[in-house]
């Protein structure tokens, strides 16, 4: 009875060694941006593992809303590396033959986007075998800033920061003095590995240059600072000029605007003399003809007079005419003899 228990226990033993088998462990890999992941995927099959071999890598999205895509696949001794469009030709197996028990792969130029959990399936019937590998995909430091928040003066209050462009947390600060004594104050120390360090106090001891790195697990980056501690400056020197600067310019703006307002002036002044004087009015009569051509319109109208008003008539006309011509005496006008003669018909007067 325990020889057939042996027999059968060695038997299981042997069947389980002949089965596929994918020797890889699961696990979990970290890779910086822009750099390449190798994803390990090793089995072995067994003697009665005679089915047409058949590799699939799917990726399951680390957000979780979108269902698992198959990102390459060996099928049928081809091999099929567009069906997810994301990865497509940055996905590819690192062996040249499959069949030799290696299925493993490289993502390239790592994005932000391939974080998740990838899953290798290795089938050859009857035998079938998978593990999964989670890909976490982290940012370096890069575009680290440091600068001075505040006034660089003796006894002043200010503060040093180091900034980073991106990069994927935890961040580590390290701050170093490079120059002078490299002897940092104590009450620097706390704050030695943070992003900001307060300076209280100032004084010339603390001017040198200093370094700020900030490292994740993935990479690190760097910067530096030139602190100079300096006496305080001449500030009411500095306030009186700025009060001058600005009288000045305000006396100038003056300037400005009343030349400019005079020689508005001027040009509506040359407008106006330019309007009443014009070329192309005609010069006004001479007083002579003025009186002659009034003389000659009363002198027509007096045959339609009648004798009874002639007199009354032709004394306020000329006392009316302001010509010169007719200050001398009056009788020296010779008028025409006009003939009347009476109608019986009528009672009027008729001018022959």
């Amino acid at each position: 009875m325990a020889l057939l228990l042996r027999f059968v226990l060695l038997c299981g033993v042997a069947d389980f060694a002949r089965s596929l088998s994918i020797t890889t462990p699961e696990q979990m890999i970290e890779k910086a941006k822009g750099e390449t992941a190798y994803l390990p995927c090793k089995f072995t099959l067994g003697p009665e593992d005679q089915g047409p071999l058949d590799i699939e890598w799917l990726l399951s999205p680390a957000d979780n809303q979108k269902v698992d895509q198959v990102i390459i696949l060996y099928s049928g001794d081809k091999i099929y590396d567009d069906y997810y469009q994301d990865l497509k030709g940055r996905v590819h197996f690192t062996s040249t033959d499959l069949k030799s028990g290696d299925a493993s792969i490289n993502v390239t130029n790592l994005q932000l986007s391939d974080i998740g959990t990838y899953q290798c399936k290795v089938k050859k019937a009857p035998g079938v075998g998978n593990k999964k590998i989670q890909l976490t995909v982290l940012v370096k430091p890069s575009g680290i800033r440091c600068y001075i928040d505040g006034s660089e003066e003796i006894g002043s209050d200010f503060k040093l920061k180091c900034e980073p462009k991106e990069g994927s947390l935890p961040l580590r600060y390290e701050w170093q003095k490079l120059s002078n004594s490299q002897k940092l104050p104590t009450s620097w120390l706390p704050e030695m590995t943070s992003p900001v360090i307060s300076v209280k106090n100032a004084t010339t001891e603390y001017s040198g240059t200093y370094s700020c790195t900030v490292k994740n697990r993935v990479g690190s980056d760097q910067c530096l600072l030139r602190l100079d501690v300096v006496p305080p400056s001449n500030r009411a020197g500095t306030i009186a000029g700025a009060v001058i600067g600005t009288l000045l310019a305000l006396v100038l703006i003056g300037l400005i605007i009343f030349c400019c307002h005079k020689k508005r002036r001027e040009e509506k002044y040359e407008k106006e003399v330019h309007h009443d004087i014009r070329e192309d009015v005609p010069p006004p009569k001479s007083r002579t003809s003025t009186a002659r051509s009034y003389l000659g319109s009363n002198h027509s109208s007096l045959g339609s007079m009648s004798p009874s008003n002639m007199e009354g008539y032709s004394k306020t006309q000329y006392n009316q005419v302001p010509s010169e011509d007719f200050e001398r005496d009056p009788q020296s006008v010779t008028l025409p003899t006009a003939k009347f003669k009476h109608t019986h018909e009528t009672d009027g007067l008729t001018v022959v």
